[in-house]
């Protein structure tokens, strides 16, 4: 979700630029459910395919763009912009975990993708459990990353200052991405559906996640957007869920635009955890 608009204020956290590794990478657009989707391959083309659901108000680039490097030298990672993201343009529609699922779905399908391993980040991570619950059969592995499945998980003050937020206290490194690759930029209307997304949120029950089979890696910082009382019952309700716990904020770990610091190998080694936790199907 990106609560990181707002969480960066709540603690402070200085914002900085991931370099990204642009070499090689092919980039497209997909006509899907009545968006003209833009995507970007990277890797060589062999093995299960690695689908990066990016966070809300982000870029590929921003959530993902220290990490891709090492998660793509070995495996095809196709990489999206969701609905009004990015190069993506936006629909007269709100956003739902749903709707995106829907469309990283039908991309998947209009490049001949018939199953991948899935991993998405806030509110990325959230449309990819929802991609898991509704359309089962095109997810083998699944990584979230900073989510949440009740509102009363988040962490204190949060919807507060969601309820509060406009386009003026997006921070800068966010609104340049935005701006500099949306086909229409409008940051108002932009952040108003953000949090409209997360406001009009309703709590999803146990047994969605129970739901899901495919083994799932939980992955979050210990000062993240979500309590961490919520996030270890998240992953105990995953039949298959695996959990790893950072030191640091919203998505420190990745390396995320947000990062306290941009220099951190932390980046590499939640890469090669996740690594670990995809090629261990293929081992087995």
């Amino acid at each position: 979700m990106k609560y990181l608009f707002y969480l960066t204020l709540l603690l402070n956290i200085p914002l900085s630029v991931a370099a990204k590794d642009s070499s090689a990478v092919k980039t497209g657009y997909a006509d899907v459910n009545g968006l003209r989707m833009y995507y970007e391959i990277h890797g060589p083309d062999k093995g299960v395919p690695l689908l990066l659901l990016h966070g809300g108000g982000s870029t590929i680039g921003t959530t993902f763009g220290r990490v891709l490097p090492a998660l793509s030298a070995g495996r095809r990672v196709i990489a999206i912009e969701l609905q009004g993201h990015g190069h993506t343009a936006d629909r007269k529609t709100p956003f739902s975990f749903e709707q995106d699922a829907d469309d990283a779905a039908a991309l998947l399908s209009r490049l001949n993708v018939q199953q991948a391993d899935v991993m998405g980040f806030s509110n990325g991570g959230n449309s990819a459990m929802m991609l898991a619950m509704r359309h089962p059969g095109k997810v083998r592995r699944l990584v979230v990353a900073s989510v949440f499945y009740r509102k009363e998980g988040w962490v204190p003050r949060l919807e507060a200052m969601f309820r509060k937020a406009d386009a003026a206290g997006m921070p800068p490194v966010l609104r340049n991405a935005y701006t500099t690759a949306s086909p229409q930029p409008d940051p108002d209307t932009f952040v108003a559906k953000l949090m409209g997304r997360l406001l009009s949120f309703k709590d999803w029950q146990p047994e969605m996640l129970r739901a899901i089979k495919q083994p799932v890696l939980v992955l979050a910082g210990n000062h993240d957007v979500a309590t961490m009382a919520h996030t270890v019952e998240m992953y105990q309700l995953f039949p298959n869920g695996q959990l790893a716990i950072f030191p640091g904020a919203h998505g420190t770990y990745l390396g995320e635009a947000a990062s306290l610091d941009p220099a951190s190998n932390a980046p590499a080694r939640t890469a090669a955890l996740v690594i670990e936790f995809l090629d261990a199907v293929a081992a087995k």
